[in-house]
């Protein structure tokens, strides 16, 4: 996610070793068109917010609608296909093959795998999203499928809040960290997205074709961060305002965005690697705390129930959910949720995919597509219920207006929740630490990422451009902050990602074409062998 998906992601890239003696670090003193490319349409775009602000604005609006109207069909497609792909090929003899060398294993337990997927899961999103999603869908259900603020309409709101976090999310971050672990780990190739292609484009990824992939990449993934970063700032400078009376200003924000962004930007800088590791650890364990707090205080046996009874209709209605677009209206319903969420973990894929593959060499097909669609799925759908269930019970039998407040502000639910409970204070302040942590354990990771593919691939990009990334990304969510706020980021996020889910398509495509291909040579070469 994304998004808004990492803790763990800076330890990674920081302290794992280098995935392939492939990536020549001396690439970094060779940056190429890719980098200028990205760097001067950054710059464009950061001029074009900066000076032309309305035009921006209408622009990205106009883009939004015919966008989602024309297109938003491709994501619900694009999305579900690959997780059938993804499902088919976890239970095929494919499933078998190795993110490496045949005698390549793990280089970490399941269970530090595991905890490290988790820690990427616990991001920006889960505390923005984790009570508005469910409360708003509560107050207007989803394609009117129940009357509001009704039992019924309690039950569609869990079950699309997992629809938008679930299985499709990490489907596409899935087939991103497949196809880069076995393109870097067991073909040798370069960390970059273009390599991907390889297989359906052959020696064209090192040409003009290639370039244009990784700006797109490139792209994709800063317009997710800086999505991420003004999400962030929005909710610090809401629970600011809840405890010590900050104002909620544009000036609030960006001061927000421009101190964090010189704490990631320093921290990637300087490959702080045990402090970001130990920032990792003390969010995690934030999280987990006031997880166990919200469920122990709170509805705890309605939470239980409704956990029950939503999951039950998740996998009743999953196809129905999956496929349905807006031939009969509700578009800017699927604007604000469905398009968006899709949108974001598109944005996200490249980033997270070079994660998941970093901490995933000598693990099989079959092992890495499970642990990386069931478990943070299973983590996303209880975080939710909890946090969401519980501000639902709030509203519904114990005359909350959480949200009411939600509708007038988004970025206010969590704290709303978290009022109607003992240490209200505390929880609250947690809940800030935890988004700021979230936001330079994630951002650092990122940075780095965009560095990286902006250097051919190298594993040591050069500080300059560290910080240059680092900075470009604090300019750009400033400047889509102080240009519309959260209607800003999100237009700008969803018109972005259409040419990256192209791009998400063409790899399932061609990681398909070498898996085949390569297992046709393994059999012949085997019954070359047994014939001999």
């Amino acid at each position: 996610m994304t998004d808004h998906l990492d803790t763990a992601t800076a330890v990674a890239v920081d302290e794992l070793p280098p995935p392939s003696a492939g990536n020549d670090d001396r690439r970094a003193n060779r940056l190429g068109s890719v980098f200028w490319a990205s760097v001067g349409v950054s710059a464009v775009f950061v001029a074009w917010a900066v000076l032309f602000t309305d035009n921006l604005n209408a622009v990205t609006a106009d883009s939004l609608n015919w966008v989602t109207s024309t297109f938003g069909w491709t994501y619900l497609v694009v999305t579900l296909a690959i997780l059938i792909f993804l499902v088919f090929l976890a239970f095929s003899p494919a499933g078998d093959i190795r993110l490496g060398k045949d005698h390549d294993r793990p280089e970490f337990s399941t269970i530090t795998w595991f905890a490290m997927i988790l820690s990427a899961v616990m991001g920006i999103g889960l505390v923005s999203y984790g009570v508005a999603e469910p409360i708003s869908h509560l107050a207007t259900p989803p394609h009117g499928l129940a009357d509001p603020n009704t039992p019924a309409a309690a039950v569609r709101a869990m079950q699309y809040s997992y629809f938008d976090w679930g299985l499709q999310a990490w489907a596409i971050f899935a087939i991103f960290g497949l196809a880069i672990a076995y393109s870097t780990y067991r073909k040798g190739r370069p960390t970059l997205v273009s390599q991907l292609f390889y297989p359906l484009l052959g020696e064209r990824v090192n040409g003009p074709i290639g370039k244009l992939i990784d700006v797109l990449a490139v792209f994709s993934t800063l317009f997710g961060t800086t999505t991420s970063l003004g999400l962030g700032a929005l909710q610090v400078n809401n629970g600011l305002a809840r405890l010590f009376g900050m104002p909620v200003t544009s000036v609030s924000q960006v001061l927000i965005i421009a101190a964090v962004t010189a704490v990631f930007t320093m921290s990637a800088v300087t490959g702080v690697s045990k402090g970001i590791k130990y920032l990792s650890q003390a969010s995690s364990v934030l999280a987990v705390a006031l997880f166990v707090f919200v469920l122990v205080v709170g509805p705890t046996v309605f939470v239980a129930n409704l956990y029950t009874e939503s999951i039950g209709m998740w996998a009743s209605d999953f196809f129905r959910m999956s496929l349905q677009g807006t031939a009969f209206g509700g578009l800017e319903w699927m604007q604000w949720w469905t398009y968006f969420m899709m949108a974001w973990w598109v944005s996200w894929g490249a980033f997270v995919g070079v994660f998941l593959a970093r901490i995933s060499k000598g693990r099989t097909i079959r092992g890495f597509i499970v642990g990386v669609l069931v478990v943070p799925s299973v983590v996303f759908f209880t975080w939710f219920t909890v946090f969401g269930g519980t501000a639902i019970h709030i509203d519904l039998y114990e005359g909350g207006d959480i949200a009411q407040q939600t509708a007038t502000d988004i970025n206010s639910a969590f704290f709303a929740t978290l009022d109607h409970f003992p240490l209200a204070g505390l929880t609250s302040a947690i809940a800030i630490l935890l988004v700021v942590m979230f936001f330079v354990s994630g951002a650092d990771a990122n940075t780095y990422v965009l560095s990286m593919m902006t250097s051919k691939g190298s594993l040591d990009p050069r500080r300059w451009v560290l910080i240059l990334w680092g900075v470009l990304t604090g300019i750009t969510a400033i400047v889509l902050m102080l240009a519309g706020g959260l209607s800003a980021l999100q237009n700008t996020v969803i018109v972005t990602s259409l040419p990256f889910l192209v791009i998400i398509a063409g790899l399932a495509v061609a990681f398909y074409k070498e898996l085949s291909a390569d297992r046709r040579d393994a059999r012949s070469n085997l019954k070359e062998n047994h014939d001999a």
